[in-house]
């Protein structure tokens, strides 16, 4: 088999992956409970027919860069579309971590930024969050200061806890690193809150998002980074060439084109459902949902999380146990449904509560 060419490093990992459970509501992976509307579908799939199967996408998307320019407010020069965030993810830290050089991340967090890091055979240092999840900046900059990290990565509002690092507190970081500064806005449209006002002070400041969750289009995989555009002309150098399908890129423009009117609607939907069941989570005694800035959040639970898992399972509905992240071992982590599929999430936790208080 040969694995001992395989790095030691990266057999010792565990695989970023997750069990093919199958349900009919469907809360584990943070999408979006709206499909993309039919608008969307059918200009996308009108524009694909005017197209030529035969030739290679766009090597650079011009109008695509140009569309989340001004989506985001920023420069085109400082553009860079993916095959979804983790792409751009990943090309950031093959441009500049190597053996040795440290990476900045917070606990609990995604585990992707671990995983991409020990894999080109840096190393990663981490920050816990506070005690009642959310971000600790002092700890922050302090570690910053401490391990001088080459990229410091904040998820913002962070997955899988829901916490927003605040435009005062990331400055104050991006001030202390003498490294880059990346930030995971791929939950940002839930939350009001954005960083990019700070590119122009900052150019060690580096900004991620994506088109799966409020642009309602996981399965078309679409990610774009923002930053100086000397930094961007240096992490396109990681991507392969037409790294981004026609229908991709179709389907993106589109997207922002139709956000204010038929997208953004379903976002105030999706926090509408979020606040609502925050408060209905609160009701249910053993429960203590931790409040998000996200399009989910984390439950703290009385109640061992994998049962928890199982017995909803068994309801037909799937959620996150995250109980083998840090800090999390009582809590499961649900996405915010429908209000019918809300529904029948809250109704199953108050049987499922109620039976373990009477079988215990």
């Amino acid at each position: 088999m040969h694995l001992d060419t395989i790095k030691a490093g990266v057999r010792e990992l565990r695989p970023y992956s997750l069990r093919p459970y199958r349900a009919r509501v469907k809360l584990n992976q943070n999408e979006n409970a709206w499909d993309a509307p039919v608008e969307l579908r059918q200009e996308t799939l009108r524009r694909l027919a005017e197209r030529r199967w035969s030739r290679y996408p766009d090597f650079t998307p011009e109008r695509l860069r140009e569309r989340l320019a001004e989506f985001a407010g920023w420069t085109t020069e400082g553009v860079l579309a993916g095959n979804g965030s983790n792409e751009l993810i990943q090309a950031l830290l093959m441009v500049t971590i190597e053996k040795g050089n440290n990476v900045l991340i917070n606990e609990p967090t995604f585990a992707l930024y671990r995983q991409v890091t020990t894999i080109l055979g840096g190393e990663t240092t981490t920050v816990s969050l506070s005690s009642d999840l959310s971000y600790d900046t002092n700890a922050l900059i302090k570690a910053v200061e401490t391990s001088r990290p080459r990229v410091t990565i904040i998820c913002s509002p962070n997955n899988p806890t829901g916490c927003l690092l605040g435009h005062a507190d990331l400055a104050s970081l991006l001030g202390a690193s003498t490294g880059l500064v990346a930030v995971d806005e791929a939950y940002f449209e839930f939350s009001g809150q954005t960083v990019v006002s700070l590119l122009k002070d900052y150019p060690n400041l580096v900004v991620l998002r994506t088109f799966s969750k409020a642009m309602a289009l996981a399965g078309l995989r679409v990610g774009y980074l923002l930053s100086a555009p000397q930094l961007v002309q240096e992490i396109a150098k990681a991507l392969l060439p037409y790294n981004l399908n026609i229908v991709s890129q179709i389907a993106a423009e589109v997207a922002l084109e139709l956000f204010p009117g038929k997208l953004k609607p379903l976002v105030q939907n999706i926090c509408d459902e979020r606040d609502r069941v925050y408060a209905e989570l609160t009701k249910i005694p053993g429960l203590e949902p931790v409040r998000s800035a996200a399009n989910f959040m984390v439950v703290r639970s009385s109640v061992v999380p994998s049962t928890i898992f199982n017995e909803l399972l068994k309801r037909d509905i799937l959620i996150r146990d995250v109980s083998r992240y840090p800090m999390l071992q009582d809590y499961f982590r649900i996405s915010i449904g429908t209000p019918e599929e809300n529904d029948l999430l809250l109704t199953s936790l108050r049987e499922v509560m109620v039976q373990n208080r009477l079988g215990a």
